[in-house]
């Protein structure tokens, strides 16, 4: 391309010569890259679900380095942009040629932004070319499988370090809803708000354009038929069209529950050998995403059932079969996303859920490094005694399994915390352990 063209397609992607919206700042996920972009010399790779936020994430990550180092030390690629007739590893390098020719003016490692990279065959050597040379810091994003830590692994050699980008969390739900939560006095005088808002959050999930939409129905079915058409069909060339949907609707409708793949393969007559590609590819577009049983071997967890989850409630509710909303099940939902969300920023952390040969059964255990550090029990309403017994049973039986002190019932509204033979059972309404 010519370098003028390139020039104007950069000059609108980056902070250069003119503002950029930055949108609202996702500070926890800002901090962490910075850290580790300015601690490492690892190219740092964002993966996560297509409209999770990742665009606007590099464009407040490029105005923090800008603010720091000036606007000239960064640049920004975005590949989806149309204006690119041609998305090749010979583009790429004229457009950041194309940079270092008629931008950059600081002596500062520049700091280099590739969005949608995928699109771009072989991208991977100009990564490892810019790497291997120490000339910039880089950063690159997508939401294809092939930004996923597997295929990373093998084509940056090593030389990455990857971060998942979720849909946002309840905290940064009511930052965008304007709602400041900092304190305990925050909390306690803006509850009435707060228990309205996690109504709001069960439903339509945390896609950020959806949360600040007044069409959120119509975006969540938009998002819903790109991430299956441009995501799984024509990244994986899949023919049969309606039989990925018609798994990923049946995930979505069966949120936290048990599956095996022999199970849902007879319930909807596919293959086996289909019903576990597919399920790969759902899982790698972020739509979905298991939970396995704890076990103390390897081979237990791979031969017992897992529980699935969707990326986003607003997903299941508006995709998935449903004549009436099933809260358990959500916030069975909401718990296991946030808990995926808390492993990015505690890599140590490993989640599971726990049944013994009773079928007594635990939500979530936590576990870091060699030992079991919490369990967590999910339910919707203990106001039933039978529900409430049956309930901390299973906790119980989990707590002193894993030689714990405590452990956690999150509720719809309940508070408090009760004692059982030494054993504290602490109450907390999702909403406050979301906001914990």
């Amino acid at each position: 391309m010519r370098k003028e063209a390139l020039l104007e397609i950069l000059s609108d992607w980056n902070l250069w010569a003119k503002k950029i919206d930055t949108g609202i700042p996702r500070e926890q996920y800002l901090k962490e890259v910075l850290k580790i972009l300015q601690n490492t010399n690892q190219i740092v790779c964002i993966s996560g679900v297509r409209r999770g936020g990742k665009s606007t994430l590099n464009k407040q990550i490029a105005q923090d380095v800008a603010n720091r180092f000036g606007k000239t030390n960064t640049l920004i690629i975005n590949f989806e942009d149309e204006r690119f007739t041609e998305r090749t590893l010979t583009t790429l390098k004229e457009a950041y040629n194309c940079y270092l020719e008629k931008v950059k003016t600081t002596k500062e490692k520049p700091y280099v932004f590739l969005d949608e990279i995928q699109t771009v065959e072989s991208w991977e050597r100009f990564a490892r070319g810019i790497h291997e040379r120490k000339e910039a810091k880089l950063l690159v994003s997508g939401s294809s499988s092939k930004l996923l830590s597997e295929e990373l692994a093998t084509v940056l050699t090593g030389r990455q370090i990857t971060i998942v980008l979720y849909p946002l969390s309840f905290k940064e739900f009511l930052m965008f809803k304007n709602l400041s939560v900092q304190s305990d006095i925050d909390v306690a005088t803006k509850r009435t708000e707060i228990k309205r808002l996690i109504e709001e959050y069960l439903e339509y999930g945390g896609f950020p354009e959806v949360v600040l939409s007044s069409e959120k129905e119509r975006l969540l079915l938009s998002y819903f038929e790109t991430i299956i058409t441009r995501d799984i069909i024509n990244r994986f060339q899949i023919r049969d069209r309606e039989k990925i949907k018609t798994l990923a609707k049946f995930y979505l409708t069966n949120i936290s529950s048990h599956i095996t793949f022999n199970k849902v393969a007879r319930f909807l007559n596919l293959p086996l050998t289909t019903v576990e590609r597919f399920s790969g590819y759902l899982e790698t577009a972020h739509v979905i995403f298991f939970i396995k049983k704890f076990s103390y071997s390897m081979k237990g967890q791979e031969k017992a059932q897992r529980k699935v989850y969707t990326i986003d409630s607003g997903l299941s509710n508006t995709i998935g079969f449903r004549f009436t909303k099933n809260y358990g099940k959500l916030m069975e939902n909401i718990v296991a996303l946030e808990l995926k969300r808390r492993q990015t920023f505690h890599p140590m952390l490993e989640v599971y859920y726990w049944q013994d040969y009773q079928q007594r059964e635990v939500d979530f255990v936590l576990k870091e490094k060699t030992q079991v550090v919490q369990v967590i029990q999910v339910s919707f309403n203990i106001d039933e005694m039978n529900t409430k017994e049956r309930e901390e049973k299973s906790l119980l039986k989990a707590m002193e399994l894993f030689k714990l002190k405590k452990g956690v019932m999150i509720t719809a509204d309940t508070e408090g915390e009760e004692t059982r033979d030494g054993k504290t059972i602490l109450y907390r309404p999702l909403w406050r352990w979301l906001l914990e």
